[in-house]
C-alpha cells in the first residue's frame, strides 16, 4: 500500500484529521497535514486521485473562485 493509501485510510477513521483536511483550501494544504503525519503525499498525488474513492475516502478537487488573484486581468 502506498503513502496516500495509508493516509486516506488514517482520514477514514480520524474525525479531527477529516475537519482539518475540511478546511484546507488546497490540495498541497492536506499534503502538508499528510506530511505532519509522516505520509510522503504530494498536493499533486492528491489532484491526480480526485472524482474517485479510496479506502472509503472520495477525494474531490475544489475549485475556488479568485483562487489565483490576478491572474485573470
Amino acid at each position: 500500500m502506498n503513502p496516500l493509501e495509508q493516509f486516506l485510510q488514517r482520514l477514514a477513521r480520524d474525525p479531527q484529521l477529516r475537519r482539518q483536511v475540511q478546511e484546507a483550501i488546497t490540495a498541497d494544504q492536506v499534503a502538508m497535514l499528510a506530511q505532519e503525519l509522516g505520509y510522503a503525499v504530494s498536493g499533486s498525488d492528491l489532484l491526480r486521485l480526485s472524482g474517485r474513492s479510496v479506502a472509503g475516502v472520495r477525494v474531490t478537487r475544489v475549485d475556488h473562485p479568485g483562487e489565483y488573484p490576478g491572474r485573470y486581468y
